[in-house]
């Protein structure tokens, strides 16, 4: 199966990057980039919470306003949400008003904070988890991992929730902690040098 597309700069780009006009500029600029930023960490993570059971799409577009609502998802912030903040983030149409989605990323972000404290950051932590080969054979083969399954359980294990392999895996993508570029796209060769740069922390 052929995995990529050709774009109108003559470039090959994974082929799921066509099928919105916003997902180019996320594609060439942010996906499978790495990332040591623990708000952007948390973000992404409660932000693939969000997708679940709904298009990557509808989450992007509205990332700017799930940005406001959750104060640029500074998690020791939303930690100290309560039912009002709930209320006022159910009134919200510029996010998904979905009450367990919205009381999971106030959860995971006490949870986050309790990382924190234990581990020294969420990056730390997170990138314990990064693949020691570099993947499935296949780019874009899969939809889980021994790594994100690993991820996911431990996770889970300290009190996380929508935190299942399947939305782990889309994370670890998403935020380079391997590089699922397909083989022949243009900018995998961008993100690959990001990772051999990158400091891991």
């Amino acid at each position: 199966m052929n995995r990529t597309i050709i774009g109108v700069d003559g470039l090959h780009r994974c082929r799921w990057c066509a099928a919105a006009p916003e997902f180019l500029p996320y594609h060439d600029t942010e996906w499978g980039f790495p990332i040591a930023d623990d708000r952007r960490l948390f973000e992404k993570i409660s932000l693939e919470a969000f997708q679940s059971g709904l298009s990557w799409r509808t989450i992007l577009a509205k990332r700017d306003n799930f940005r406001a609502a959750f104060h640029g998802f500074d998690f020791e912030r939303i930690a100290q949400f309560d039912e009002s903040d709930i209320e006022r983030l159910l009134q919200d149409p510029g996010i998904v008003r979905h009450r367990g989605k919205i009381e999971a990323v106030i959860n995971n972000a006490q949870r986050a904070c309790d990382i924190v404290e234990s581990e020294g950051s969420l990056a730390a932590f997170f990138w314990r988890y990064e693949p020691r080969t570099a993947g499935p054979i296949e780019p874009q083969s899969a939809s889980s991992s021994a790594e994100s399954v690993a991820l996911s359980k431990e996770l889970k294990r300290r009190g996380w929730k929508f935190v299942g392999p399947t939305t782990v895996y889309a994370f670890m993508q998403a935020m380079g902690l391997f590089n699922d570029h397909a083989t022949d796209c243009a900018i995998r060769v961008e993100t690959e040098r990001a990772r051999q740069c990158f400091e891991r922390p």
